[in-house]
């Protein structure tokens, strides 16, 4: 398998995944989403927002351009249908963001500067495979902030995607 059509199937699989726990998580009380827990981001839309901040960062990156963002998290939590709308619309960039760009240009190297000033220097496959595995971390802790509703989460696994989705095209 290619690496473009790999990184594509990654990218695929965190949208995918994005879906079924936005599904589960509109079903719970507004105060669930809030409530502050013992997490880094105080709570389940924080933890979502952090998400959608840093792929909106290096999206600047992989385009050349500035960001705005002075923290990791914004300042100002959105509700969940806002940050359902814009984790939407970013996970299609970024599927037809890593669509457009060839095997070549996946390992050209991009320069940045990390949120404390360093400098950063990543191929555009690692700042794929960048958002991909944060997405996947913190989505662990955001379904663990839901295991304490207590109420469940979709399994969300790669091999339920493989099974569900891979398999059958």
């Amino acid at each position: 398998m290619k690496i473009s059509l790999y990184i594509q199937n990654q990218i695929r699989f965190k949208n995918w995944s994005n879906e079924l726990g936005f599904t589960a998580l509109q079903k719970l009380p507004t105060e669930e989403l809030t409530k502050h827990r013992q997490t880094t981001f105080k709570n389940i839309l924080g933890t979502l927002n952090h998400i959608y901040v840093v792929e909106d960062i290096f999206k600047a990156h992989l385009k050349g351009q500035k960001h705005s963002y002075k923290r990791l998290s914004a300042s100002i939590i959105p509700t969940l249908d806002e940050i359902m709308t814009q984790q939407r619309i970013m996970d299609q960039w970024y599927l037809d963001y890593a669509r457009s760009l060839s095997e070549d240009q996946l390992h050209e190297k991009v320069s940045f500067q990390f949120q404390d000033g360093t400098d950063g220097l990543m191929s555009r496959l690692e700042i794929l495979t960048h958002i991909v595995t944060h997405d996947t971390f913190h989505k662990g802790f955001v379904n663990e902030m839901v295991y304490k509703v207590p109420t469940n989460m979709p399994n969300n696994d790669y091999p339920v995607f493989v099974r569900e989705v891979l398999n059958k095209e």
